[in-house]
């Protein structure tokens, strides 16, 4: 069964040129590991404003894997720890959505 990873970054500066610098490193570091089968990131659509969106974030990112042990290795992936090394330190808020699909 196929594992749907979505995670919404809050950026502590939540300037534009801030955002396209995670999306970029997204793109760089979390779309080359064995198994994804879906990747997309990008930042938040702020224009859908219908009372149900949540737009307390900044980047989503979403990944979709071919199972869970896809999952389970891009997760020790030393280029995800390096994603999350480097980009760590303007994360004011990380919520993680993991689905079977």
């Amino acid at each position: 069964m196929r594992v749907a990873h979505n995670v919404f970054f809050q950026l502590a500066d939540g300037s534009p040129a801030r955002v396209d610098e995670l999306v970029a490193a997204c793109q760089k570091y979390l779309n080359i590991q064995p198994g994804i089968v879906f990747f997309a990131a990008g930042a938040v659509c702020a224009d859908l404003t219908r009372a149900v969106n949540d737009l307390d974030w900044h980047v989503g990112l979403h990944l979709v894997f071919a199972d869970k042990a896809s999952h389970d290795a891009y997760q020790d992936d030393p280029t995800h720890n390096r994603f999350i090394s480097e980009m760590k330190p303007n994360w004011a808020r990380v919520r993680v959505f993991d689905t079977y699909v």
